[in-house]
């Protein structure tokens, strides 16, 4: 990575704090093993499979994780060109609006600026995953029953953020000298979601031309 990437990437830009993995655990070695693949330059295909032996949901939760701090980071660099002003809705372009409900203070699909749905957005997701009911950190104890759906749930948003990006900031990406980066993590997030089935294909659309080219 150049020098100007590292200065664009940096931790100072990172919309939220990062979730780390505690040394010494399965999770984090898992981490790790990930980790090694993608810095390998391994075939990001391959790279995404789930490991022999190895638990389907811890798998799930590293990745999880780690999206979520680099989507976080892909935002970040972004996020001051990302206004109410330029941004009223938060959409994909004309065709495809997203609407924000978390049944706690909105209980019904609510049209809001992407800034402030970004906001709610990483600060949901924030609380999903440093609660230990459903992310639990410590040894033999397990994933609640839901545990996939949740996850299922938090991919399909943070999908949503690279339609965002992609689609109305992308030229600020560009400009940073920060496409391949972003491209390398949106082929790397596409993979790992089509591989374990976890995003259903129509919400993918908005992206489809895209992708089609760049993973395929």
């Amino acid at each position: 990575m150049s020098i100007a990437l590292k200065q664009v990437f940096n931790k100072d830009k990172t919309f939220r704090p990062k979730r780390k993995f505690e040394p010494g655990t399965q999770r984090f070695e898992l981490h790790k093993r990930a980790q090694a693949s993608l810095n390998s330059g391994v075939d990001l295909k391959a790279a995404v499979q789930l490991p022999s032996g190895e638990d389907q949901n811890d798998w799930v939760a590293v990745h999880v994780v780690d999206f979520f701090n680099r989507i976080n980071l892909i935002y970040g660099t972004i996020c001051e060109f990302c206004t109410e002003r330029s941004c009223p809705v938060m959409s994909g372009g004309p065709r495809y609006e997203y609407r924000w409900q978390d049944d706690l203070k909105y209980k019904k699909p609510t049209a809001l600026p992407a800034p402030q749905y970004m906001n709610l957005l990483m600060d949901w997701i924030e609380v999903q995953i440093n609660n230990e009911d459903i992310f639990p950190t410590s040894v033999g104890v397990p994933f609640p029953k839901n545990f996939l759906q949740i996850c299922k749930k938090i991919l399909c948003r943070l999908f949503r953020v690279f339609v965002h990006v992609y689609i109305h900031h992308f030229d600020r990406i560009i400009l940073m000298g920060a496409e391949a980066h972003v491209n390398t993590c949106y082929k790397h997030f596409y993979y790992f979601v089509t591989e374990l089935n976890l995003i259903d294909r129509k919400e993918l659309e908005p992206l489809k031309e895209m992708t089609t080219r760049m993973c395929h």
